[in-house]
This record gives structure tokens, C-alpha cells and sequence, in this order.
């Protein structure tokens, strides 16, 4: 059975190589790079990854495109945040040969602020299902947050190890993370056909802050959990004033006559 890697990527030369050797395992590496302007391709075509230039229409379309791209039997997910360790290498290996199911889901356990996250809803986390066999699944064209199509009929299993992810950096991460993706979330609201107005995006942020901090804990995450919970707060709030900025026919006021500057109406009196 051959295994077939992909990773999706962007501007990650900080993260690419540490992602690209935890999956050297994979008789294949895939890096669907959406035309950084660093070192990711270079960086990763030199540890051996193919390299394929995708343009990015989406988190969701990206990843179809990265699939159509692997020849291998499974496909094994992982983004450029995210390694994968011996212990999720052992099981992957040791379950292909035998797999009663096709897809397969797998916890991650996050580092954030120089400490492992237990709870602030990000442990265990699960996105979209990361080891399937091929044709087995596809994704939604969601630019963000997209989900997935099951293309099989067997139910859904569960990895038993946790990958790692570091998720930001820093904090200048937070902020541009938060930014990028409550611009994609746009979209899909847009779809959903919500109501706007800023009580709405206070309301839904608020919520987003509580629901982190005090309903999953992160309030025991101490300051890594409550920068967690205010991310979520800020991502939530924009997401919804951009909807809603998207919604309105703000433009400047327009200006009918010129605003002259009283020594200019002096000079126009001593001249007449």
C-alpha cells in the first residue's frame, strides 16, 4: 500500500521543514504551495517534498487540488503547522495494510505560548478527517473552515495518537490569522443570507470570548488561554462587521464647492 502525504502551504519557511520531515515516512510528499513569495517551495523541494504551485481559491478548493495530485493508495493529510509524530507514524503503518474502515479522524494536541493547551476547546481538537483511502473523500468549496464529502459507506474512525500543531508563532500571528480568516468567513455568511448590524457581531463575539474562557475552560489555560478566548472574540466580531460592511453603500461625502481658507477670502476682497 502506498501513502501519499500532502501538505498545504503558504509563506511558511519558518514551518515547512520541521512539517516535512515528520512525514519523510510517506512513500510520497506533496506540497501544494499557493505561490509563496519566501523560501517554503525551496525549503521543501530540497528535503525531497514535490513541490505543485496551486492558486488559491480557497481552503477548500486548495485541498482537493493537493489531493489530485497524489498517486498513493492513502492519503495522509497534514498542514504546515502541524507534525506528525513516531507514535502516528507507527499506527498509520501498522492500520493500512488491514484498515476495516476507509477515513479516519486524528486528535491534535496544540502548543501555544511556550505550553501544551489542555483544554480552551483545543484538546483534543479534530479537523477534517487527515488519513483516507483514496476516492474515499473530497472537500467542500468553503473558503474557510471547510468541511468534507464522504464518498464511502463505512463509518468514520478514530486515530489513537495525537499529531502536534503550533498554530502561531507569536502573537503578530494571532492578529494576522484572525484578520485573513474572518475576511475568507465573509463568504459564507453571505451564503446563510445572516442579518448584520454591530449588536449582532458584539453579541456573536461575546459569546465566542464565554464560551471559550469559562465553557471550555481556558480560563485553567492561564494567559495563553484567555489570548485563545479574546482571538476567538476579535476573529468572531470582524468576521461579522466585515458582513456587514460588505452589506452597506458607504462612500465619502462628496464636496460641492471649495472650503477657502479665510486668508484666501482676504485676498479675494483686495483684489476686488
Amino acid at each position: 500500500m502506498k501513502v501519499s502525504a500532502y501538505i498545504i502551504a503558504y509563506n511558511e519557511e519558518d514551518k515547512i521543514a520541521e512539517c516535512v520531515k515528520s512525514v519523510l515516512w510517506a512513500d510520497e510528499v506533496i506540497v501544494a504551495d499557493s505561490h509563496s513569495t519566501d523560501r517554503t517551495a525551496e525549503i521543501a523541494e530540497s528535503l525531497g517534498a514535490r513541490v505543485v504551485q496551486v492558486e488559491f481559491k480557497g481552503f477548500g478548493d486548495l485541498r482537493n487540488q493537493a489531493i489530485a495530485h497524489c498517486t498513493g493508495d492513502w492519503i495522509y493529510s497534514l498542514d504546515s503547522d502541524e507534525r506528525c509524530t513516531p507514535e502516528v507514524r507507527d499506527e498509520i503503518l501498522a492500520l493500512i495494510p488491514q484498515a476495516p474502515l476507509d477515513i479516519y479522524r486524528q486528535p491534535r494536541r496544540n502548543f501555544f505560548m511556550g505550553r501544551w493547551i489542555k483544554h480552551s476547546g483545543w484538546y483534543p481538537n479534530f479537523r477534517q478527517p487527515q488519513l483516507f483511502r483514496k476516492g474515499s473523500m473530497s472537500y467542500d468549496l468553503k473558503p474557510v473552515h471547510e468541511g468534507f464529502v464522504c464518498h464511502s459507506d463505512k463509518p468514520i474512525g478514530v486515530l489513537q495518537n495525537a499529531i502536534w500543531q503550533f498554530p502561531f508563532k507569536n502573537l503578530e500571528e494571532v492578529i494576522h490569522k484572525m484578520n485573513r480568516y474572518s475576511t475568507l468567513g465573509v463568504p459564507k455568511l453571505e451564503d446563510q443570507h445572516k442579518s448584520s448590524g454591530f449588536g449582532k457581531a458584539l453579541l456573536r463575539a461575546k459569546w465566542a470570548f464565554f464560551k471559550h474562557y469559562f465553557l471550555k475552560l481556558g480560563i485553567l489555560d492561564g494567559w495563553a488561554g484567555f489570548i485563545i478566548a479574546l482571538g476567538s472574540f476579535e476573529g468572531t466580531f470582524y468576521r461579522h462587521a466585515k458582513y456587514h460592511a460588505s452589506r452597506q453603500n458607504w462612500s465619502a461625502p462628496r464636496v460641492e464647492k471649495p472650503i477657502l481658507r479665510d486668508s484666501d477670502i482676504e485676498k479675494d476682497k483686495t483684489a476686488s
